[in-house]
């Protein structure tokens, strides 16, 4: 029974502890899922930032190229108008060299004169029309191939952000892997520690048990054998009492066989004397009385006889008897004492095979429990990477469908294609 609560006590403690292990396995892994929501928090208000950051650089620079195109444009349209005025000037001097040789009157020259400068002012007027149309058709048309670009320099940010979230997300749910692996394996270890713990107490009590039982036996057989040699030593004490008693038994009936003889004889000797002459009186006294003392010492002869026999024969049947005491009990005491050691042998074997049995079951169990982790893990890998695949197949699409509809507007517009259009760098200076 104190074995029972040994071990029922132990049972208590592993019970517990098992139960703290898994509660702190519990608490790492809500701590895990704990940290991987602030770390892609946490990466989704960085990347709110960077794109927020991003789109003013990219406006910046649009703005920038936009003022360094209206600026080259201004530039080019007063270079053109310059030109134009020298033109006109030559244009307008030559032709008065040209007039000043012909001969006719004032007023055809000046008419003339006036004419030309109509034609010229009206043709630079076309000419500066034109350019500025030209100007207005490249700077609307950079300004559209900058929104493409623009949009094409997004759609980058966005793939160099979406990988960087999913392989945020793959290392946090690695990490998770890994801790829960790690997990399976402490509490192996601590289930087979556990079983090792119980089963050596298990051990230990029953051998404690098998050599109490096997003290307590050898005991009792000591007690025994002793209490039988206690029996025996005083069965030989008493024996000369009890041999007094039967030689007093049988000197008794000697002494009433002698009686019985003495009345027999008295009888005899007075028939005898009744019977016979008086003179043979003595000599029939005589004859009676030697016959008498022949018989009695024949009878004493008996009684001695009788008194040695029945000491001997109750010498032998008291070491027989006690012999086979001995030899009876011996045999009985190794019978117990085999069926003690055959009991304990077989304690011994179920327990071993009990031992053996909770072992098998505790490695299948892991295993079993290893083969579902590892199938969980795989299945939320599957799951991830499915995630993953949509996620990027869903960008592209989209980003796809976006650069289609630009384009298609583009086209709509007369723009045409703008993937080959070139912008005038940053000035580092």
């Amino acid at each position: 029974r104190q074995h029972q609560k040994q071990l029922i006590a132990l049972e208590n403690r592993l019970k517990a502890e098992m139960d703290e292990h898994r509660l702190r396995l519990q608490k790492e892994l809500e701590t895990q899922a704990n940290n991987t929501y602030i770390e892609l928090e946490r990466l989704a208000k960085r990347h709110v930032a960077q794109t927020d950051k991003e789109m003013k650089s990219v406006a910046a620079e649009e703005r920038r190229i936009q003022q360094q195109i209206v600026a080259q444009q201004k530039k080019e349209l007063t270079s053109f108008l310059e030109n134009q005025k020298k033109e006109y000037r030559l244009c307008k001097d030559k032709i008065k060299e040209e007039m000043s040789e012909d001969p006719s009157s004032k007023e055809e020259k000046v008419e003339r004169l006036s004419r030309y400068k109509e034609t010229m002012q009206r043709s630079q007027a076309e000419e500066e029309a034109h350019l500025l149309a030209q100007q207005r058709m490249v700077y609307d048309r950079s300004c559209r191939a900058l929104k493409r670009r623009s949009l094409l320099r997004r759609h980058e940010f966005e793939q160099e952000q979406l990988r960087e979230e999913l392989n945020k997300k793959r290392t946090q749910k690695e990490m998770e892997h890994a801790l829960m692996i790690r997990q399976d394996e402490s509490t192996q270890d601590l289930e087979h520690r556990q079983l090792q713990m119980l089963q050596k107490l298990r051990v230990e009590l029953m051998r404690l048990q098998h050599q109490t039982e096997l003290e307590n036996q050898e005991e009792y057989n000591s007690r025994r054998q002793t209490e039988l040699h206690r029996k025996h030593t005083l069965e030989q004490r008493q024996q000369p009492r009890n041999l007094k008693t039967l030689e007093m038994q049988i000197k008794k009936q000697f002494q009433d066989t002698c009686k019985v003889q003495n009345k027999q004889y008295k009888a005899l000797r007075n028939h005898q004397l009744e019977v016979s002459p008086k003179g043979d009186h003595k000599t029939i006294l005589k004859n009676l009385k030697e016959e008498q003392t022949r018989k009695l010492a024949i009878l004493a002869e008996q009684y001695e006889q009788s008194i040695n026999e029945m000491m001997a024969s109750q010498a032998m049947r008291l070491e027989a008897e006690q012999d086979s005491e001995c030899l009876a009990l011996k045999q009985q005491l190794k019978q117990e004492m085999e069926l003690l050691d055959a009991y304990q042998k077989k304690t011994k074997s179920q327990m071993e095979a009990q031992h053996e049995r909770e072992q098998q079951k505790l490695e299948q169990k892991v295993s079993i429990r290893r083969a579902h982790l590892e199938q969980k893990i795989e299945e939320e890998l599957a799951a991830l990477q499915k995630e993953r695949t949509e996620k990027i197949k869903h960008l592209f699409e989209r980003q796809d469908r976006e650069i289609s509809t630009f384009d298609s507007e583009s086209r709509s517009l007369g723009f045409g294609s703008l993937g080959s259009l070139d912008f005038p760098k940053e000035d580092n200076r």
